[in-house]
């Protein structure tokens, strides 16, 4: 770009109004954590959670009050991407007991209409299934697939038995398809993970996240120098921070941007690491070079030296990005929303971090221990 071509601005010199303008961002960020903490999705707290579509605006009164009658307990359910999207959770992961006695009859009214008088006997129930025997192979097929029509999960089994699987999901869904059908809707996303899993995958998440960054401390520490290797791990952390504190204080705030800590998100994040830490490695090696020829001049000179000179790059690469990703998060639909959401913020925080975090971390390094870097 050849605007940036002959660039000559001192970046470091505007250092101290970065630091105000990070620091102010992350004590509101960690206030907004401590107060009103982080939505975690369903992957992390465990439940069961189903998206909707219908085809005209739903009341979401209406799709509550009809849920409180089927015997869930404490159901939750909210606008999910505009008028006719609803999300619907419940930290249940199965079916409660007094409850599967009408999902049994649901399901066997489902295939009385498809054959009536159907001679039937039920081979096995567990928790999240119900297990029939019929005649012939040929029924169950034609069962197998009716049943799938109408939004049961099934298999064919051997010795001419039905598998229906029955969730939770599955069951607020065939509850609405009853109570509502003036108003059809389709399935978005439909999810059951239970709490043993929710905690391990929060737990391996912070572990992933935590790694990545000494991983790339050591690795940035032998490439470089360690000044230059802390500065690039505190700039990664701080950007890691300041989006998990922008979740947390525009959570709800914002309609039809779905802001859960999911582990798309946490993808996100990674991939925001991964981004950041290459912007900042192009410029700590166009340091390194102008060390190496510019032995005797200031390290500040050096490292403006180096940000003005690659600057071209870093606004081609980050726009480029930013336009894909923009495009993703406004037509990538809601389940990706918050995933799109946080690499857009991702590359404006990320790409700042680099030139107003990272870089001035090494030069107050070198002036606070009074070390002169060499290569």
């Amino acid at each position: 770009m050849r605007l940036f071509e002959n660039l000559n601005i001192d970046f470091l010199s505007k250092r101290k109004f970065a630091y105000i303008f990070s620091g102010t961002l992350l004590v509101l960020g960690l206030i907004s954590i401590v107060l009103r903490g982080l939505e975690l999705g369903i992957d992390f707290k465990g439940g069961s959670e189903i998206a909707l579509k219908f085809e005209n605006p739903i009341s979401i009164s209406e799709v509550r009050d009809e849920l409180n009658q089927i015997g869930l307990g404490n159901i939750e359910v909210k606008t999910f991407g505009g008028e006719t999207g609803i999300l619907i959770r419940t930290e249940l992961q199965t079916i409660p007991e007094n409850v599967f006695g009408r999902v049994t009859s649901a399901i066997e009214k489902h295939i009385e209409e498809v054959f009536p008088g159907i001679q039937k006997n039920i081979v096995e129930k567990t928790n999240d299934a119900i297990t029939y025997q019929f005649e012939s192979d040929s029924i169950t097929k034609e069962l197998s697939t009716e049943l799938f029509k109408v939004g049961l999960q099934t298999s064919s089994l051997q010795d001419n038995k039905l598998l229906v699987r029955v969730g939770v999901a599955d069951w607020i869904e065939e509850v609405l398809r009853e109570k509502i059908a003036d108003n059809r809707f389709v399935v978005q996303k439909a999810d059951n993970v239970g709490p043993k899993i929710g905690g391990e995958l929060k737990r391996d998440s912070i572990i992933a996240v935590a790694l990545a960054l000494i991983v790339i401390l050591v690795y940035l520490g032998f490439r470089f120098k360690f000044a230059f290797a802390l500065g690039a791990v505190i700039a990664l952390f701080h950007d890691v921070m300041i989006t998990l504190g922008l979740f947390s204080l525009l959570y709800g705030i914002i309609p039809g941007l779905n802001l859960e800590i999911s582990i798309s998100v946490v993808a996100a994040f990674l991939t925001l690491v991964g981004y950041s830490i290459n912007d900042t490695v192009i410029i700590f090696d166009r340091v390194r070079e102008n060390m190496k020829i510019h032995k005797t001049a200031p390290i500040e000179q050096n490292i403006n030296s180096a940000i003005n000179k690659t600057m071209p790059r870093t606004i081609i690469t980050s726009l480029t990005t930013l336009f894909v990703v923009a495009v993703l998060l406004i037509f990538g639909g809601e389940v990706l929303r918050g995933f799109a959401f946080a690499l857009v913020f991702g590359i404006f925080i990320g790409t700042y971090s680099t030139v107003f975090v990272a870089s001035p971390f090494v030069l107050e390094y070198a002036r606070r221990f009074k070390k002169k870097l060499e290569f």
